[in-house]
């Protein structure tokens, strides 16, 4: 399905925004939203406009932030369940009605759908402010692997309700915007990831970090980045390994990240890495580090990590599924497995242990195809949407008429 965006007035169009963006996550918490979310407002920054961040006090000790072209408002939060190191922000309408009649923002950009999120949607509304919204998170998929699947229905309800409530709602596959769709979910449009190149690159590869995992020039190392939880499918990923291990015995596997999972695995597999949780430089390096990317999830919206380890020079290993499922081809710059097959997965990563010169052309198209993500194209996509809700609802209020001019949002 072909979308266009539909500019009205277009010099005026490109004014500089004063944005409000509502999140419950920002850094430096560190998870996919927070880091993709933080680039996205240091680029609407860097393109001139204004941004009121509000999001959960993380501390009762946290001030406000305060810079040129940017400026926060913290609210009362609370653990969010299964994610103890994050918080929910709890309902805020009395502190953004006070904010946005002071201050109006042009847009309000809601990134998650906590009762934060739900209450700047209802404010929103009520002062006739335009919104868009992230669809960043598939809590409806996540409920089965928490014994709440019994929930995914009134979940998967609740954030269409929520979404459909908003001018445009982003998304950052295709393929999520076809389910999506298909479920009743409205004015979806596709807003991909982006990736630092400069940080994620083969360029950060260290022979120190691989002297400490014991892996020689020779050995294949074997990653995984992300949260050690049920929903990851880590089963999966170390079964790979455990086959792997047989026909190759040299081979390696590290598991970046922490999690609930992490204490019953490192019990039960005392031959795999565990180098828990890593930032800027030391991800970087522990990316370029390793050869192959083993990600079997397929409970995401993108899969942050999917571009980062393909900018890394790293081989993936992956379902046909959000990021992989769009940026892969098989046996090009990567390896995909059927969906929701294992026995695929164990094959794909086998025929690349099996085949040193298909691994170093996976890993040479990997970043080609990387290279084509940066973030200065994504922020344009966004801020065009951004563009687009403002001059809707400006139409909707003037009856002003409306000149299409498409330009290219998928």
């Amino acid at each position: 399905m072909n979308t266009h965006i539909h500019v009205e007035r277009f010099g005026h169009a490109r004014r500089a925004l004063n944005i409000s963006v509502v999140t419950e996550t920002f850094p430096p918490d560190i998870n996919g939203v927070a880091h993709t979310l933080s680039k996205m407002v240091n680029g609407l920054q860097t393109n001139g406009h204004d941004i009121w961040l509000v999001r959960p006090r993380q501390q009762k000790t946290q001030l406000a932030q305060s810079s040129q072209g940017f400026n926060e408002l913290l609210v009362k939060g609370m653990p969010i369940p299964f994610y103890k190191q994050l918080r929910m922000g709890l309902p805020a309408k009395k502190e953004l009605h006070r904010l946005w009649s002071f201050k109006r923002p042009d847009v309000v950009h809601i990134a998650t759908e906590g009762p934060l999120g739900w209450s700047a949607l209802q404010v929103a509304r009520k002062l006739r402010i335009p919104v868009s919204t992230d669809f960043r998170t598939n809590f409806h998929a996540y409920s089965s692997h928490y014994g709440i699947g019994w929930l995914s229905g009134a979940i998967l309800s609740y954030m269409r309700k929520f979404h459909n409530a908003a001018d445009a709602t982003m998304v950052p596959t295709q393929q999520l915007a076809d389910s999506l769709r298909s479920s009743g979910f409205e004015r979806l449009l596709v807003v991909p990831r982006g990736i630092d190149t400069q940080l994620f690159s083969p360029a950060k590869r260290s022979q120190s970090l691989r002297d400490s995992w014991h892996a020689n020039a020779d050995q294949t190392v074997m990653l995984y980045v992300g949260r050690l939880a049920a929903e990851k499918n880590l089963k999966l990923v170390l079964q790979t390994y455990a086959m792997a291990k047989q026909r190759t015995p040299e081979v390696k596997l590290v598991l970046v990240g922490d999690g609930p999972m992490r204490a019953e695995l490192e019990q039960a597999h005392s031959d795999v890495i565990f180098a828990g949780f890593r930032t800027g430089e030391d991800l970087a390096a522990h990316y370029a580090s390793a050869d192959m990317f083993v990600f079997a999830s397929q409970t995401e919206t993108f899969g942050n990590v999917t571009l980062e380890a393909m900018a890394s020079g790293l081989a993936v290993v992956a379902f046909k599924h959000a990021a992989a499922g769009e940026l892969i081809q098989s046996g090009i710059n990567g390896m995909l497995a059927a969906h929701d097959s294992g026995v695929h997965f164990e094959m794909a990563a086998q025929a690349l242990l099996n085949n040193p010169g298909l691994m170093s052309y996976v890993r040479q198209q990997a970043c080609v195809t990387a290279h084509a993500m940066g973030w200065d194209m994504i922020v344009n996509k966004t801020e065009s949407v951004m563009y687009e809700v403002l001059q809707r609802r400006e139409q909707h209020y003037t009856g002003s008429s409306e000149m299409a001019m498409p330009v290219g949002l998928i």
